[in-house]
């Protein structure tokens, strides 16, 4: 399999060693999914078919929607594609998950199927993810979904205390916010504008609490998987320091 874009080709082999932020600058969204899709066919069926299709749902779901620079879709493929990868997870439920880990909090009309009206429908929307795969890919989504934040609450406590609380009996969806926060926080050098000093305000006061999550003996990930991690946090936490110095 390969891309071609301006003319020069990739072979799957090649993708397969580029760095993913590396590969959403040089091809894109079309990028990540072959290099999802590389990586799915070296799967057994039963794991690459559910996470293929979330792809496609998930692709469906984000469309029109982007980040400061990018489709959002290439955000929640990057995320699994970390896990898959470099964190050596190939449990499908988890893959599912991770690529559909934005939608019931970002989209949760489209996943009902419904117009945009009203409060989101986010039980809905899990009830809809737990019937199309299991309830065990719906927990996940939902404990990786901040809650909405009632007035006057401190959106920066919000969001900690949501990981705190959300997080402490899911070792799996732990694993999936980790993968989300490096994407986010490590990649905030490849956001613009205002977002980026926002950002780094709300994720500084969150490292400690991931690296503590990250530590603890249940979270089901190798060692060595694990001390890639914590280099990440130490760099994402580096840059969050520089930006917010500024």
């Amino acid at each position: 399999m390969a891309i071609n874009r301006n003319h020069a080709n990739v072979s799957a082999a090649q993708l397969r060693v580029m760095p993913l932020h590396a590969v959403t600058e040089v091809y894109g969204t079309r990028g990540l999914r072959c290099r999802l899709t590389v990586e799915a066919d070296r799967l057994p069926d039963d794991i690459r078919r559910p996470v293929l299709d979330a792809a496609r749902w998930a692709n469906a779901l984000h469309t029109g929607q982007r980040r400061t620079r990018e489709p959002y879709v290439n955000h929640v493929l990057r995320v699994t594609l970390r896990m898959l990868c470099h964190y050596r997870v190939t449990d499908p439920d988890v893959l599912v998950a991770g690529l559909l880990h934005d939608t019931v909090e970002d989209q949760p009309w489209k996943v009902c199927g419904i117009r945009e009206h009203g409060p989101p429908p986010r039980t809905q929307a899990l009830d809809v993810i737990a019937d199309r795969y299991n309830l065990q890919v719906a927990g996940l989504v939902a404990a990786v979904t901040t809650p909405a934040r009632p007035d006057g609450v401190d959106r920066i406590g919000h969001y900690v205390t949501h990981l705190k609380e959300a997080l402490e009996d899911r070792p799996w969806a732990r694993v999936i916010k980790l993968s989300d926060f490096t994407d986010n926080g490590v990649g905030l050098i490849h956001a613009v504008g205002p977002l980026v000093a926002r950002s780094a305000a709300k994720y500084d006061p969150a490292v400690p609490v991931l690296r503590d999550l990250l530590d603890r003996t249940d979270t089901p990930l190798e060692a060595d998987v694990k001390d890639h991690i914590r280099r990440q946090l130490n760099l994402a936490q580096q840059r969050f320091t520089a930006i917010l110095a500024v």
